[in-house]
């Protein structure tokens, strides 16, 4: 469902009625849809006019009637008559009995599931995450008692805030959805990135928090032209998250507008989602954030000790009251990434960081490599190994690869390997790209989608255990011709 004003309203009705949410993205194909109602057992469906056809056959797919799909209003979009929109439900429930609070135990927000978020891994389709309700409002307050400082120093209240990033995803769920509720603040929503719409509501709703993605940034800094035709004197904050955000981006950005302060921050769906923040007031160029309060970290070398000096990478472990229940009926993934040790439960990001002070004394965390595999596509995760599980479906293709690379305008993109089957023999080359890049685009959401192109290779690298050597094949590519591209 795209994100408009009734959708965070219906997750908090959802679990008035002791209910589980599950936030599913707009840019799904009916094939991941199904997935995710399938694996989370869904019983129900919320969605918007446009999306209705995907809708309509992903429910089929697992059993929802038809009955229990219902419609959210969009602005000059006309609602199917056939099914309820929540005005409906609306004036429906007016007509029964007050509902009675929910008859929890003590310590039953800890435990109890409000949000089955999907993550993507490294090995094959999302998997489930489990939010508590005691996750989210843990989240809200440690970002907003780590931002209370500077927003006390510049007599900030409430504030006007941006409400563009998806509300099915963690980022826009909770960093902007409940944080700026809780604060107070108004949130502008807005269903989806259109440059001059975006600049148009800046200037009139006289928005000061921008909370984006790197590739928002990109847009703004590749299109001065249109951006001058625009007030943007309201903003004050830039937020970067989902992504890293390049220093050369950074640097140009502050040349054009030297009052923006821009702040960025690491999270990940585990943590519901932020570990890390940008102080306005100790910004440091390529760094992640401090750690936010209530939070604790450890890093780990490759040889399994713990790193206890600065400038010396190691993987990030975080223990903290966000760190999210586990995934839901994946032990092997729970038993992977949640570790137990003598000093309690730990979470295993897979990413790669060291600790460097700040010139005012400050710990920052830099963000050295990523472990894991995945590839960030406009701030969504998407798993090599979903892709490739894909590709060796398509008769064309006896092996595969996929990795991620630079890509100015989404931060990266999936290029595929493959090596070609025997019913290829007589085919173009280009005819066999072509089919190979429609199997992906005729089930996968766009981002997934493989615009860094397709080489065929003789044989895939791989280790004697017959693990793919992907970062051999991101060497190979820079001595390559460009891929080929439809």
């Amino acid at each position: 469902m795209t994100s408009q004003i009734d959708y965070i309203p219906v997750t908090h009705a959802i679990h008035r009625v002791d209910g589980i949410v599950t936030p599913a993205s707009s840019a799904h194909s009916a094939s991941e849809l199904e997935h995710q109602l399938r694996s989370s057992g869904a019983k129900a469906l919320f969605t918007c006019s446009p999306l209705l056809s995907t809708a309509l056959k992903a429910a089929s797919a697992v059993g929802i009637p038809q009955k229990h799909i219902f419609l959210l209003p969009l602005p000059e979009t006309p609602s199917e008559e056939s099914f309820k929109t929540i005005e409906d439900l609306i004036a429906e429930g007016k007509t029964l009995p007050p509902l009675e609070l929910p008859g929890w135990t003590p310590g039953q927000g800890k435990r109890q599931v409000a949000y089955l978020c999907y993550s993507s891994g490294t090995s094959g389709l999302p998997k489930a995450v489990m939010i508590s309700h005691y996750n989210v409002i843990a989240c809200t307050l440690m970002i907003h008692t780590f931002e209370s400082i500077t927003r006390a120093q510049d007599n900030i209240d409430t504030q006007v805030a941006l409400g563009l990033l998806p509300f099915s995803h963690i980022y826009g769920l909770v960093v902007i959805a409940h944080i700026a509720q809780y604060r107070g603040d108004e949130i502008i929503v807005l269903q989806r990135f259109q440059l001059d719409q975006l600049l148009a509501a800046i200037q009139k709703f006289r928005i000061k928090q921008l909370s984006v993605v790197p590739p928002i940034i990109v847009q703004i800094l590749s299109n001065q032209d249109k951006c001058q035709k625009y007030n943007l004197d309201s903003v004050r904050l830039v937020f970067s998250g989902a992504a890293p955000l390049g220093g050369e981006t950074i640097q140009k950005l502050l040349e054009l507008y030297p009052k923006w302060r821009i702040s960025q921050g690491y999270g990940l769906t585990e943590a519901s989602p932020s570990v890390f923040h940008t102080s306005e007031a100790d910004p440091v160029l390529g760094s992640s954030g401090s750690l936010l309060p209530g939070a604790k970290v450890k890093i780990i070398d490759q040889h399994g000790s713990e790193v206890t000096s600065y400038e010396t990478p190691g993987e990030l472990y975080v223990q903290a009251p966000n760190v999210v229940l586990g995934y839901l009926h994946n032990e092997k993934a729970n038993a992977e990434t949640f570790v137990h040790r003598d000093d309690g439960r730990w979470l295993r990001t897979g990413d790669e960081v060291l600790v460097r002070k700040s010139p005012r004394g400050n710990d920052h965390f830099f963000i050295v490599d990523r472990i894991k595999e995945l590839i960030k596509v406009k701030g969504h995760q998407v798993a090599p190994a979903e892709l490739e599980a894909h590709l060796l479906d398509h008769p064309y293709v006896d092996d595969c690869a996929v990795i991620g690379i630079v890509d100015e305008r989404a931060g990266e993109v999936p290029l595929a390997f493959i090596v070609k089957s025997k019913k290829t023999n007589g085919l173009k080359e280009e005819d066999v790209v072509r089919a190979v890049c429609e199997h992906v685009e005729s089930h996968k959401a766009r981002h997934k989608w493989l615009k860094g192109g397709v080489r065929v290779l003789d044989v895939i690298p791989k280790s004697p255990s017959g693990k793919i050597l992907r970062r051999v094949l991101k060497v190979q590519i820079k001595a390559e011709k460009p891929a080929a591209k439809l």
